[in-house]
């Protein structure tokens, strides 16, 4: 029996009215034990309110709401802290589009009970993503490799943003001194954790361009990574990263 009751799903929206409602229904429908925190950044659409009005079904649904777009990154480490003041042991990120399949969150939930990050991995077992353009798909495969390379990490999806991380991974990290902002901010994490000697697992999932909505992902953030993971590496040449 997995630890549902343990886990906390952390899923920020920005602009969520074609999904969040799905989302929630579908996840608690699978995982009637598991807590969800949407971390809510001001959407003018009516996003919040539809997730006040499921909270009167479910009794673990959770929701703080930030004035602003203030990013992905700060998303997390909002909901990093909040679930580390309270007794959850297992901390997933996900998106709210459905790219990121709720049916695999058990598989990563079972592979957090030998290891201590687990990220959903595209680029494991195949390339598998579904309906991204061609040259997309090459950008971030080519960075993927490029990461690698540079930091040495043994991670092929540097970047992906379905992930469990433990109790143990998150106090491992120093919230306060996250550098990047915006999806750079999961190579970070990465690289922090298995830095730190914890243990890094993939498993592979199946990634789905958004189906309703419109994407968030910006033409520049492949190319920020280029610069971002030098920056990384430098520091943690120099001792500095951990700190």
């Amino acid at each position: 029996m997995l630890p549902f009751n343990q886990t906390l799903i952390i899923i920020p929206t920005y602009n969520e009215i074609d999904n969040i409602e799905r989302m929630l229904d579908t996840l608690f429908g699978l995982y009637p034990e598991v807590s969800l925190l949407i971390i809510e950044d001001g959407s003018p659409d009516g996003t919040a309110k539809v997730v006040k009005d499921k909270q009167a079904k479910y009794k673990n649904l959770h929701m703080i709401e930030r004035t602003g777009k203030l990013g992905l990154g700060s998303a997390y480490i909002t909901g990093f802290k909040w679930a580390l003041e309270r007794e959850y042991n297992y901390v997933f990120e996900m998106d709210c589009d459905f790219s990121h399949d709720p049916a695999q969150v058990k598989d990563l939930l079972e592979a957090a009970q030998t290891n201590d990050l687990i990220i959903g991995s595209r680029y494991i077992e195949g390339i598998r993503i579904i309906n991204w353009p061609f040259r997309r798909l090459l950008l971030s495969y080519l960075a993927s490799i490029y990461t690698r390379a540079v930091t040495g990490i043994p991670v092929f999806d540097t970047t992906g943003g379905f992930k469990c991380f433990t109790r143990k991974a998150l106090q491992a990290l120093n919230l306060d001194n996250i550098i990047a902002k915006g999806y750079i901010f999961q190579l970070e994490l990465n690289y922090k954790v298995w830095l730190s000697g914890l243990r890094v697992r993939e498993v592979p999932i199946i990634f789905y361009e958004r189906r309703d909505g419109q994407s968030k992902m910006g033409g520049g953030i492949i190319f920020e990574a280029l610069f971002a993971v030098v920056r990384l590496r430098v520091k943690a040449m120099f001792g500095t990263l951990l700190k």
